[in-house]
Parts: C-alpha cells; structure tokens; sequence
C-alpha cells in the first residue's frame, strides 16, 4: 500500500511540474516545436491515439524531455547518507554516516559537462546514449542507484505520452501580446522545481 502510495504521489508530482516546463520551453522556442510536431506526424500519423510503444519512434521528442530534465530537474536537490564507511572522493575524505546534498541543477548548468548550458538544444541528446534513468552521472533527475526514485517508470511514461499528445493534438499560442522572448522561466526553489509564474497558453484545434 504505502509503495503504491509513493509511486503515486512521486509520479505524478514530478509528471504535472515538468509538462509545464517542456511546454514553456517549447513555446519559448518555436522551432523546436515545429521539429517535434513533424517527427509526431512523421513517425505516428494522424488520427491514431498515441501509445507508449510509439515512444520508442521520436527521438526528437526523448531529446527534448532529456534537455528538460537537465535544464529544469524536477528536484534541484538529492539527499543521501553515506552509510557506514568513509569515502574519499577526489581529495575529499567524506565521514561515515555523513548526509550529503547533491545539487542536481548545479550538475545540469554545469560548462565542463554541457557545451552552452543556459541554452536549451534538445539536439545535444540525438547522437548521445545518456538517459534519464540513473545511469549517467551527468543527468541524474531522479538519482540513481537503489535510492532512485521510485515514480520514475510511472512519470516517465506519463511525461511522454502527455507532451506527444499535447503538440500532437493542439497548436499552441502565447497570450496576446506575449513573444516567445517574453516567455517567463524564472523557478521557485523547493522540494520539486516549479515555475515562479504559471505557463498561460491557448490550445488551437489544427
């Protein structure tokens, strides 16, 4: 029960918090809109419901979850404690039983690891095997090891086929008045990284 009850809550908080930051990074950057909404028709067609098994198609759209997780994780922050052994990292000897404090938004702006880390190009994913599940050091949105978090194959999915479904269905307008330029992105610090604004956008039937 309380499983299940985790899987829900870290699911879905995590899922609501980073659609909204794709679609403001989306409509930020109108060609990068344009590039996911032609591999949708390209690779799943018109008038079919999106799967998950389509997922596995649109590595453009993977790309640009990718780059959201590493631009806006959906946790600045990981805690973890050391256990019961000492461990030496580089020149630092870390106490046993120590908490440490991962800066996970430090790691995805991060120059020696990202090539223009203020800039959102999804692209820099198309020739890279780095995922966002534990496996790279480099993007760790929802840590990794045996403390990953466990809503992780639940939001995953979930991000996906909410995005796909979103471009793929609608057309998206900002506010009259508003340019993409003007999109807000500023973020309000917490247990999850949410916008410091709500995303206000018009969904056009195409």
């Amino acid at each position: 029960k309380h499983l299940l009850l985790d899987l829900f809550v870290a699911g879905t908080d995590t899922t609501s918090g980073t659609v909204e930051w794709i679609m403001t990074e989306l409509l930020r950057n109108p060609s990068i809109m344009y590039k996911a909404k032609n591999e949708l028709r390209a690779m799943v067609g018109e008038g079919k419901q999106i799967e998950e098994s389509d997922i596995s198609k649109l590595p453009y759209l993977q790309a640009v979850i990718k780059e959201t997780f590493r631009y806006h994780p959906p946790g600045p922050f990981l805690l973890r404690n050391t256990g019961n052994d000492e461990l030496e990292i580089s020149t630092f000897a870390i106490p046993k039983k120590s908490l440490l404090l991962i800066n996970i938004w430090a790691i995805g702006r991060d120059s020696s690891i990202w090539p223009n880390p203020e800039q959102f190009e999804p692209e820099r994913f198309l020739n890279s095997d780095i995922d966002a599940k534990g496996q790279n050091f480099e993007l760790i949105p929802f840590g990794a090891g045996r403390r990953i978090c466990p809503g992780l194959p639940l939001a995953h999915a979930m991000v996906h086929l909410l995005v796909a479904s979103l471009i793929r269905n609608f057309d998206w307008r900002l506010e009259p008045g508003i340019t993409p330029e003007q999109v807000d992105i500023s973020d309000r610090f917490g247990l999850s990284l949410q916008k410091a604004m709500p995303l206000k956008a018009l969904p056009v039937r195409p």
